[in-house]
């Protein structure tokens, strides 16, 4: 079953990733308050582990999934190619609204990074909060069809 490995926000723009062991996630404020945490369709960032580690992979490197500045971090699921459909964890319901693009802070972080990313949705999910729920590591994710 697919799991929930990691929860991160930024209390600002450029601030470090504070990794969290639960969070309370929320409609009008995302992940804890995070900085981006205002609906819309960037509300919430997922990245799964396998795709983060491929894209390590492939840029040669060993980085923590932070540098990447996603707000949860799972695995056992594929991400790729999953937008209008809905993750849930625990009651939380975050509705998949596109690719998560790399941006330049990737390359600032590693060279050959941004590359890397850009390839098979490695670089994760962005999400709307569709029901907001207090999530905590090891909690169950699944990848659900919305009707």
């Amino acid at each position: 079953m697919a799991q929930l490995l990691g929860i991160a926000k930024r209390a600002k723009k450029r601030a470090e990733m504070q990794l969290m062991q639960t969070a309370a996630v929320t409609l009008e404020k995302g992940v804890a308050d995070d900085f981006r945490g205002k609906p819309g369709k960037r509300q919430v960032t997922v990245l799964s582990r396998e795709g983060w580690q491929a894209a390590c992979n492939a840029a040669g490197v060993i980085l923590p999934w932070t540098v990447r500045r996603a707000n949860l971090l799972i695995e056992g699921l594929d991400l790729k190619e999953t937008q209008g459909r809905m993750l849930k964890i625990g009651d939380l319901q975050l509705l998949i609204t596109k690719e998560t693009d790399p941006c330049e802070r990737m390359e600032e972080a590693y060279e050959g990074l941004f590359q890397a990313l850009a390839v098979d949705w490695r670089g994760g999910v962005c999400c709307r909060v569709l029901q907001g729920g207090e999530i905590a590591l090891g909690d169950g994710v699944e990848l659900i069809d919305v009707e």
